[in-house]
């Protein structure tokens, strides 16, 4: 049978021990990696391995003893409880000897936990899962976790009171981090409130976010509005050293000087235009960003946007000039026009 995206991650956490099995598939390993630790946990509990009631086997290894599986599905462990016989990396070679298998399961057999990666709709792995009346067949999509997942994720991790901008913080934030990165982030959070009984704040969340290259690229984009002009220069060099393409920076510099100037526009003021950005924007960032376009006003807020315009234009142009250094001088003249009263 088909488990549907929507009923996928209540199964996950609490998977019928009385079926068959469960195919896993999807494009991204880690996820589906995550989910499938997730499955076995919920059905084995947190002693099962130390108890030897889960049988591993790779895609390699059942294919070298088709009879493998089989044998893990019925053989009687030492210690009572749910059992699980778990094929990784699995593919449409493999579809016989988990077939049978399937066909030999009877209640109280260990269960067949399968992942494998993307498979089509012609898949034979996928199509015996599906049409197998006690099995479940569920695809891992690269969509990033829903409310009720991060919900989940911050009760496992202890955490019960959550403001609404923390909650919109932690979705913007699993919207680009990877699952595994995400899913840290949340036990670094769960460590940072460890005996704080206040509810979870934005500034929580962007105190444990992890640190990246866009951090580096947003302390440039600040200093250059909040006409810090001679901190640009050493920012410039960190951001060269770490790979940063002018023609990235500049990129990043439009966008920020561009949502500066809709948030500066907007009829109901900066702060009401600050909360129609999508992605949204929040915490410290959003009051900084209030404050700059506060100070800057809509004119010069064009001013330098058509300096930035202009900037991006000689860098992809056939100009010989040195590009950083190009990048340099107009974040430099952006924040001397920033100090102007």
């Amino acid at each position: 049978m088909k488990l549907a995206p929507r009923d996928a991650p209540g199964y996950f956490r609490r998977p019928d021990p009385k079926r068959t099995g469960l195919l896993i598939y999807g494009a991204d390993p880690m996820r589906v990696a995550m989910r499938r630790q997730e499955v076995i946990a919920a059905l084995i509990g947190p002693e099962g391995e130390d108890e030897m009631r889960l049988t591993r086997m790779s895609g390699g290894e059942l294919r070298r003893d088709p009879a493998m599986l089989l044998d893990a599905v019925k053989a009687q462990g030492f210690f009572p409880g749910p059992r699980v016989a778990f094929v990784d990396e699995a593919n449409d070679g493999l579809a016989t000897a988990i077939g049978a298998a399937l066909e030999e399961w009877r209640e109280g057999d260990a269960q067949i936990i399968v992942t494998a990666g993307a498979l089509n709709a012609r898949s034979a792995l996928r199509k015996m899962f599906e049409g197998h009346k006690n099995a479940y067949a569920a695809a891992i999509y690269d969509d990033p976790p829903g409310r009720d997942e991060i919900d989940a994720m911050l009760k496992e991790a202890g955490l019960h009171q959550i403001d609404t901008e923390a909650m919109s913080a932690l979705g913007a934030l699993a919207a680009t981090l990877d699952p595994g990165d995400f899913r840290q982030t949340i036990e670094k959070i769960s460590l940072y409130k460890h005996g704080d009984t206040t509810p979870l704040g934005s500034d929580d969340v962007s105190a444990c976010a992890p640190a990246s290259v866009e951090s580096a690229l947003d302390d440039v984009l600040h200093i250059a509005a909040e006409g810090r002009a001679g901190e640009i220069g050493p920012v410039i060099r960190r951001l060269q050293g770490q790979g940063v393409l002018p023609v990235t920076l500049c990129i990043g510099t439009l966008r920020h000087f561009r949502q500066l100037h809709a948030a500066c526009c907007d009829p109901g003021g900066p702060a009401a235009g600050l909360a129609r950005l999508r992605p949204p924007v929040f915490g410290p960032r959003r009051d900084r960003m209030q404050r700059q376009a506060r100070d800057w006003g809509a004119r010069k807020l064009e001013q330098a946007l058509a300096m930035l315009i202009e900037t991006d234009l000689t860098l992809r142009s056939a100009s010989r000039a040195p590009t950083m250094a190009v990048m340099e001088r107009t974040l430099i003249r952006v924040a001397m026009l920033g100090r102007k009263r």
